[in-house]
């Protein structure tokens, strides 16, 4: 297994699992303190209550047993009873006709609280919450007839004791929560942690050039997801790489067939041994003709791709690019004993295209069908065109390609592999470098079998 490999950017953003226990600690941080936050507002207020009812009733209480008295009994029990709760931090203020608010125990801010319920009404009820000098206090009216009463005066100090006691235990919550969410963090980013790792260690060792090895598929689903992927892609690595091996091989073989008859007749001719010197020369300039072509071929398949490949764009009639072609073919052919036809439609068929492309591709297509055509049977060249494009086709007489080998004609050496031990295959690289050149010309080429008894190749172009 390789060494994992973080470069400093990587290490300086620390670790996942650092991240996981960093976001699970946060999140059950801010869940708490929001819920005790809620939960303070809503504890407040529900004492609040309490104590605003219990007050209440305790009001109704008093106004009960002092309301048959006479004025003068009424002030004397109420004092009574102003005693009797001034333990719970509860203030009697009497509401006197003609006399005023009077606090029972001289406190002028419950007379200030209570000053606004001055000739209040016999039947009449007052529950308020009155703001003073910072200081909220609960006040509840009972008037007593003879627009005389009394009111009870509370601050809101246990609220605010029930809060602080509720503080407390939202810290204490607050640590437990941070606690466990650290370490349910920590456990989750082990779980998702170990299987990345592992992961990463795979792809720092396909970097350096393993193919043998594979990522374990476990962990979430996610993570089993992104190890398969890893899988995948070293095998589809494999693949690609032998099949570069093969291709460069196929490649290699066409590069020293040539070299080796230029080399052979130049060593003739050089030691003076040549029985014919105009044939050995002859033989040296096809060969090295072929050989410039191949190495063309390369060229263009490897800069076919870039944006600074040149495509010279006119408006192109084809029949006039086509007869062109063929009347070289048809010497070519004849010279082998095929049978060569051009099919051309009445009518113009005219595309935005580059016409030395196209050469270049029939060429490539061309030569190819020759090469496996036998005597007496017949390659053709067609164009016609057809509701907003123009078709042009290649097809030949020869034996053909198995039904599978058609979706996998245009892959560089495939066919040069699978074909070479049976007819004369090229070096793979022509039907390749056509697909490209057709591909960025803004068309399509595909195979199938032709009616000749051999391949076809078509290639369809947008029509002008």
């Amino acid at each position: 297994m390789a060494v994992e490999v973080r470069t400093p950017d990587e290490a300086g953003r620390g670790s996942l699992a650092t991240r996981i226990v960093l976001t699970c600690v946060a999140v059950a941080g801010i869940a708490v303190l929001v819920a005790g936050l809620v939960m303070a507002g809503l504890a407040r207020r529900s004492a609040q209550n309490v104590l605003q009812q219990s007050l209440a009733a305790q009001a109704d209480v008093i106004a009960g047993q002092v309301d048959q008295r006479g004025l003068s009994s009424r002030a004397a029990g109420l004092g009574r009873v102003a005693q009797v709760v001034r333990g719970q931090g509860i203030v009697v203020v009497l509401l006197l006709p003609r006399r005023g608010v009077q606090s029972t125990d001289g406190n002028s801010t419950q007379a200030a609280i209570t000053a606004g319920l001055d000739g209040i009404g016999s039947t009449q009820r007052i529950s308020t919450e009155v703001p003073v000098g910072g200081t909220d206090y609960l006040v509840e009216a009972r008037g007593l007839g003879d627009s005389s009463g009394f009111a009870l005066v509370e601050p809101v100090r246990l609220a605010a004791d029930t809060q602080r006691i509720l503080i407390r235990n939202i810290l204490f919550a607050l640590g437990a929560g941070l606690l466990v969410a650290g370490l349910a963090g920590a456990l989750l980013g082990r779980l998702l942690g170990r299987p990345l790792r592992r992961t990463a260690d795979v792809a720092a060792a396909m970097r350096q050039g393993r193919r043998d090895l594979r990522a374990p598929v476990e962990g979430p689903i996610e993570v089993a997801e992104v190890a398969a992927a890893v899988n995948e892609l070293s095998i589809a690595l494999q693949h690609s790489e032998a099949r570069q091996r093969e291709f460069l091989l196929s490649v290699s073989h066409e590069l020293r067939t040539p070299l080796t008859a230029v080399h052979g007749f130049a060593e003739s001719l050089a030691d003076g041994v040549a029985t014919d010197p105009r044939h050995a020369g002859q033989v040296i300039q096809q060969e090295s003709l072929r050989l410039e072509r191949l190495v063309s071929d390369l060229l263009d398949l490897a800069r076919i791709g870039a944006d600074q490949f040149r495509l010279d764009l006119a408006q192109v009639d084809l029949r006039e690019t086509l007869v062109a072609c063929a009347e070289v073919w048809r010497a070519r052919c004849e010279r082998q004993g095929v049978r060569f036809h051009l099919d051309l439609p009445p009518v113009p068929a005219v595309a935005t295209t580059d016409p030395r492309r196209i050469r270049q591709v029939l060429d490539g297509l061309a030569e190819n069908a020759l090469r496996v055509t036998p005597p007496g049977a017949q390659l053709t060249m067609s164009l016609d065109n057809t509701p907003g494009h123009v078709r042009i086709q290649v097809r030949d007489g020869g034996p053909g390609l198995a039904p599978e080998d058609y979706a996998v004609a245009f892959q560089p050496g495939v066919l040069n592999q699978k074909y070479r031990d049976r007819r004369p295959v090229g070096s793979g690289i022509g039907l390749a470098l056509a697909q490209g050149l057709v591909t960025r010309l803004g068309g399509t080429l595909t195979a199938g079998p032709a009616p000749e008894g051999g391949a076809g190749f078509t290639i369809v172009l947008p029509a002008t």
